[in-house]
């Protein structure tokens, strides 16, 4: 399994439905299996089972979210779309600033 790939990690969708949207991975099933979640339509109870090859591990780890994770066994679904939803806010104020260089 990629060493990357760990609870809290924020990932992209490559492969499937889903693809171009992010979630976090909220368990690690074996070598290939990781379960995502984003906390709207894919919710913490009923989470994606994704091969970990169809995503793109990305360079953001939630502490949050592992901290919960690791402190109860379970996030809550606000949580997970606070985490996405800033991480995409700082993405995109970084892409903004190196377009104006």
């Amino acid at each position: 399994m990629d060493p990357l790939a760990q609870i809290g990690r924020l990932v992209k969708v490559l492969r499937g439905k889903d693809v171009g949207s992010c979630a976090i991975i909220i368990g690690l099933i074996d070598d290939r299996f990781v379960l995502i979640a984003d906390g709207d339509a894919r919710r913490f109870d009923s989470p994606k089972k994704k091969n970990i090859q169809h995503l793109q591990l990305l360079p953001a780890l939630s502490s949050e979210v592992s901290d919960s994770m690791s402190e109860t066994g379970r996030v809550t679904n606000a949580k997970l779309r606070f985490v996405i939803q800033k991480y995409a806010d700082r993405k995109e104020n970084e892409d903004g600033q190196g377009r104006r260089h």
